[in-house]
Formats: C-alpha cells, structure tokens, sequence
C-alpha cells in the first residue's frame, strides 16, 4: 500500500534532500486556465455566474446567495448540544491562543527627540472560505474567524459551498458556527468563483470587495488565492493536508497509524509520511496499515491517499537526518513520536505546526488545542506561517523629530541625497532650518 523510501547510508546534501520528498504530481499550475475564465465569468456577470457554477460544480442552484439572517439564527438555535458544546470549548481555546499573536506598540527612542512607534493596524475587511465537499469544517469556520476578529477586523464576509442536500444553503453546522461568532454575512458560494466574487466584490448581492482572503480549499481555491493575489493578500495557496511523523524505537505503532489515518481520511491527495530510523517500526507500520485504513469509513479515500506518490515511509541512519528531511519537506503538520522530543526542536524550522509527544495528535490541532489549523502545505512552510492575527495586521511605523533632532542628523542626510544625485531631497531637509522666504526663492 505505502511505499517505502530507504536514505540509510546515503551522504545527502539538502539540495538532494528536496528532490527526494514525496509530493503528489498535482500542482496549481495546471487549474490557472480554467480559473481564470471562472474569475472573469463572476467579474461580468455577477450573480448570474456564481449561480450557474452553482449548478455546474455543486448540483445545486441556491436560492439565496447571501444566507438570510433568520436562517443563520436558525442554524444556531438547533445546533444539536454536543456540537455546541465542543464549538464553544474549541472557540474558547482558540480565542486565548490568538490573543498572543497581536504584537504590542513598541516605542524606540533612536535619539534625543526623535522617535519610532511600531504599531500593528488590522485591514478593514477579510473574506474568510470555508470549503464543503467531503467534509463539513465547522472548525474552519472559527480558525479563520478568530483569527480576524483577534486582529481587530471589523467587517468579515465568509464564503462557503452551497449543499445539494439543504436546498443550496450553506451547510447548517457552517451557519451555527458562524452566528456562535457574531458573523452576519455569509455567502452559499464555493470554488474559483467564490474567491473571485470576495477579491473584486459583487455589488448586486452587497458583497463589497476585501482586502485580504483566507482559508483552506482544493486545488481550484488555491489557484484562485494565487490569480488574485495583488488584487488581495492572502494567506497561502493551501492544498491537501499533509502530516510527517519522526519517530524512533520508542514510538507506538498503534499511534503512528492512527495519526498516519487521521490526515489520509481528509482526500485522496492527502500525503501521510512517516520518518523513522527504526527498521523494526517501519516494518510494523508497513505491514498493519492496509488493514487498519480497510476499517476506516472512509476506507477507499485512505487506501487512494496512503497508495499516492505523496506518501511514504522513510528510512534515515538517525534523528538529526530526519529532522534535516523533515526541514526538506517542511510538513503542514509535524508530529514528534520520539523519547525526547523537545531534544530535537533546535534542528527543526520549516513546519506549519510541531505536535509535540504521544498525547498531542494532529487532530486535537484541527479542533481543540488552541492553535490554528489553516497552515502551509505543499513545501509552503519554508517560507510562509499559518494562519494567525498577524495574517490580518500591517506592520505601521510612525516617525516624529523634533527640530533638535533633526538638525542632529541633517548632514548626513543631506550628503546621502548628493551622493544619490537627489538634491531636492537635500533641500527638503535644509529647507526647514532656512528662512521661510529664503525657501520660496
């Protein structure tokens, strides 16, 4: 079922380590025509389109596009109690995770009378995806939503998929979630044509423009976040979940297949790899798994994404080279099943997130740590963070001399500005110390 990656007794540089992880075939690159046309049917048709890619990828033509605020109401009331419960708990957690993600002003004397004030300012207005398709993510619903309300956002439109099985409504448990967060405005719109509809805005159904869109979504989402990319920010092009397991010796076969299922069960893309430097674990695993994903609900879905080229067991001579493929592969989640995990953290630095020990899995991340769930995947994590209320603030500087100050430090300006050939930039700081008449001449 899983194949097997054997790097023992191989001297490999991180260049070739990067060759060697496993990833799926699929890439952005191949949905840009088709998205594009999706962008540019919504941009001129409006509602119109978003109705008929409805039909067309969905089966189901809503009735509403904008969900009707008694509907979101209604959703909340009949929230069966333990799904309130858990959302409650879970918003709880989530909202003191990303409050100590808001950076404090921070106010830096540079010298006599003259300051720097860094502050964080939030964008006005986000538009948050929720995807539907095989699953339902209520989850989603509050990670990206606290995030943006912990930033100090003050307008929030979210989009999800309308449903086939609720008469082209977004799904009930999506609504419930979102009127538990106070979000009014709420959009049955999915795909290409959602993340079109938020970026340019819709004015037949209100729906005004955003600054910023997040959230997870397939492979025409993705390719969407990055076709309007400079219209908008976004946070990343999120494509199929992803988890990496170390693992030595010490590690339970039962948990690492347990955790291995938990990722693969999302979709068929899903890349589930452990890297281990126990043969005897690597073997075990091997050979229990395709029996323990045949029990899964979702047996052919985990039996397709366990078989992909995305997936793999992996061999390395010691820890220090699985933390270095580890890096290579830089996994939307990482999980540390080692006897002391925290001894491997200093060599670690490319994960969207870092699951730490036997009683930390992925999934209590996805719903209930307290962190959030919308990561980078696809090798992301090098270079771009999760989800956060910093996706949603600018950095600001406020600079204020007084005339002290900036006679302090004039010359230096001013024989910068000559040596950049830029007088006037000179004068702008000489003028100030001139006549005011003097000035005009």
């Amino acid at each position: 079922m899983i194949h097997t990656i054997d790097l023992r007794g191989r001297a490999l540089s991180d260049a070739d380590l990067l060759t060697l992880v496993p990833r799926s075939a699929s890439s952005v690159s191949s949905a840009v025509e088709a998205v594009e046309a999706i962008i540019a049917d919504v941009r001129a048709r409006g509602a119109g389109a978003l109705c008929d890619q409805a039909e067309r990828f969905d089966g189901v033509r809503p009735a509403h596009i904008r969900v009707p605020a008694d509907e979101l109401a209604r959703a909340e009331r009949t929230l069966e109690e333990p799904v309130r419960a858990a959302l409650t708990t879970a918003i709880d957690r989530v909202r003191r995770g990303t409050a100590a993600q808001v950076p404090p002003e921070v106010r830096t004397e540079i010298a006599p009378g003259a300051t720097i004030v860094q502050r964080w300012r939030p964008v006005d207005r986000v538009g948050l995806y929720v995807p539907g398709g095989k699953a339902v993510y209520p989850s989603s619903v509050i990670m990206n939503v606290l995030a943006a309300q912990g930033a100090g956002v003050g307008s929030v439109a979210l989009a999800s998929p309308p449903q086939a099985a609720f008469g082209g409504s977004v799904h009930p448990t999506i609504l419930g979630a979102a009127s538990l967060l106070g979000i009014d405005e709420v959009y049955a719109m999915g795909g290409a044509g959602a993340i079109g509809a938020l970026a340019y805005g819709v004015p037949e159904l209100g729906l005004d423009p955003v600054q910023v869109i997040t959230g997870p979504g397939n492979l025409f989402v993705a390719t969407a976040k990055r076709a309007v990319t400079g219209v908008v920010g976004i946070d990343s092009e999120a494509g199929p979940t992803e988890i990496l397991i170390i693992a030595d010796e010490t590690a339970r076969v039962d948990l690492v297949i347990a955790d291995l299922l938990s990722q693969a069960e999302h979709d068929e893309l899903a890349s589930a790899v452990l890297v281990t430097t126990s043969s005897a674990l690597a073997e075990q695993v091997a050979e229990a798994l395709p029996a323990a994903a045949a029990r899964t609900p979702h047996a052919k879905r985990v039996q397709t994404a366990l078989a992909g080229e995305q997936s793999a067991i992996v061999l390395v001579d010691d820890l220090a080279v699985a933390c270095r493929f580890s890096d290579a592969y830089a996994p939307e989640h990482l999980e540390l099943q080692v006897a002391d995990p925290h001894a491997l953290l200093p060599a670690l630095s490319h994960a969207g997130a870092i699951f730490i020990g036997d009683h930390t899995p992925v999934s209590l991340g996805d719903y209930a740590a307290g962190s959030n769930h919308v990561l980078p995947t696809g090798g992301q994590a090098r270079f771009s963070a999760g989800l956060g209320a910093y996706t949603f603030l600018r950095a600001q500087q406020l600079v204020e001399y007084d005339r002290g100050a900036l006679r302090a430090i004039a010359d230096h300006v001013v024989a910068l500005a000559t040596a950049e050939d830029l007088p006037a930039h000179g004068e702008a700081i000489t003028a100030r110390f001139a006549e005011p008449d003097a000035a005009l001449d």
